[in-house]
């Protein structure tokens, strides 16, 4: 995995798609693993075999917890939003601490590979490549990479597709909060699974009730991809 350097407080959009544009993902117990992956990755210490002991452990995914005789739970990075799909995935990440970025987004790969081979039996990597990032600067962008990740990639599994999500907005909006592989339910507070934090969103919108307005407008009247640019994976 390439090095990247980012700073204290940058946020960056990362996204991988599997090798070959492959599914990295089959069932939804591989879902629940990318879940648990991002929760018990991102700390400075983890055990050395953390998905070994969690085993052993029945975990509730409503909410993440850490086991109690581990090192102390310190994230390394912010989640803010996630979306996973069926060969690729989302992260809008907040660097936390140095190095932070690259350190969980090793964890991540390694970690999802390993878990891919071992359970299907096959080797080699599991994405095309290195993961691609890109450091955001603009509250304005950081706004609409949000509703991109978390509303617009989740409305493509919406039952008749994007164009059908977009044209019932309310009814397809409330499905994506009740879906558990982006992040949203837990934006809006539906949900607190312990992954994310919605960090400078409390400030940029006054509630969510303005969130959902916000997206509403993005997803009728806005072009997400342009506004966003090269953000689509090669």
């Amino acid at each position: 995995m390439r090095k990247e350097s980012f700073s204290l407080d940058n946020y960056v959009h990362v996204y991988n798609r599997g090798n070959r544009k492959q599914p990295i993902v089959h069932h939804n117990r591989d879902r629940d693993y990318f879940l648990k992956a991002l929760f018990y990755f991102n700390t400075e210490q983890t055990p050395h075999t953390p998905f070994r002991e969690l085993n052993k452990l029945r975990l509730n995914l409503s909410k993440l917890e850490w086991p109690e005789d581990w090192p102390p739970h310190k994230p390394i990075v912010k989640i803010i939003a996630f979306a996973l799909m069926p060969n690729h995935f989302h992260l809008l990440l907040k660097e936390i601490k140095e190095s932070g970025i690259s350190k969980f987004m090793q964890r991540l790969g390694t970690g999802l590979t390993m878990y891919y081979n071992t359970k299907y039996k096959e080797s080699g990597s599991l994405f095309q490549g290195s993961y691609k990032a890109k450091v955001i600067d603009e509250n304005l962008y950081l706004k609409y990479l949000s509703v991109y990740i978390q509303i617009k990639n989740i409305f493509e599994f919406y039952p008749g597709g994007l164009k059908k999500a977009v044209s019932e907005f309310n009814k397809a909006y409330d499905w994506v909060a009740d879906y558990p592989y982006g992040s949203l339910s837990d934006f809006i507070e539906e949900k607190n699974r312990g992954i994310i934090e919605k960090d400078i969103f409390s400030e940029l919108f006054l509630d969510m009730r303005e969130y959902k307005e916000f997206a509403r407008e993005c997803m009728l009247s806005i072009n997400l991809d342009e506004k966003l640019g090269d953000i689509m994976l090669e």
